[in-house]
């Protein structure tokens, strides 16, 4: 089963990708961990990747789409994967769909996890995680049982990301939406595209979902 979570920062993209991966034994492919994994190996991907970040550049198509074919090859992906961040454009779906097509797959579904944009904001400029063990919390939502105290590990030190500020979300959903947009017809006329309200409950997100994979 080969899927892709579509949505903006914030939407709970990578919740579900983690619960799916425990029910179904799919692997979560975020892109930003893929590029920092490749990075980190020393491969030739990886050399090209870092050589480009560090001249402040954005990674090529071309080679995002070779790192995430390289990544679905390894044994851990052979139940299927995760999208999680890619693709963003209708280029990059294409490229998607054409280098599945050369390796005998094909995306089984597209989740569409839709948000409203002004509650978003006050989901993400809220959020906040622990500094050691990265348990993640909110300031309404989600605070540690005791304040001040993670609940996981017991640290008292936390960190927010400097990006969530409401100035720079907001940014990012506008970016999105311009951006990702296209996707949605794209998909839909494939067939593969389905959508579930993000702004419910976890658990209701999750069965929502669980709901469109039965139906597949």
């Amino acid at each position: 089963m080969n899927l892709i979570l579509l949505g903006p920062p914030g939407a709970g993209k990578g919740t579900q990708a983690r619960r799916l991966q425990d029910g179904h034994g799919l692997i979560q492919l975020s892109t930003g961990d893929m590029l920092r994994a490749a990075v980190a190996s020393g491969s030739d991907i990886g050399n090209q990747v870092k050589a480009i970040m560090e001249r402040g550049e954005l990674v090529s198509d071309d080679v995002m789409i070779a790192m995430i074919k390289d990544r679905i090859q390894e044994a851990d992906c052979a139940d299927g994967f995760i999208l999680d961040g890619f693709p963003r454009t209708t280029a990059q779906a294409e490229a998607l769909d054409e280098m599945l097509a050369d390796m005998g797959r094909a995306l089984d579904n597209v989740v569409e996890m839709r948000v409203d944009d002004l509650a978003l904001v006050g989901r993400i400029t809220g959020r906040y995680s622990c500094a050691k063990c990265g348990a993640g919390y909110h300031d309404d939502f989600q605070k540690p049982a005791t304040e001040g105290v993670c609940d996981s590990c017991g640290s008292t030190e936390f960190s927010r990301r400097k990006d969530d500020n409401a100035e720079t979300v907001t940014s990012r959903l506008e970016a999105y939406h311009a951006q990702t947009a296209p996707l949605l017809p794209y998909y839909d006329g494939k067939g593969v595209l389905a959508g579930v309200d993000g702004m419910a409950e976890i658990d209701e997100v999750t069965l929502q979902i669980e709901a469109v994979l039965g139906a597949g």
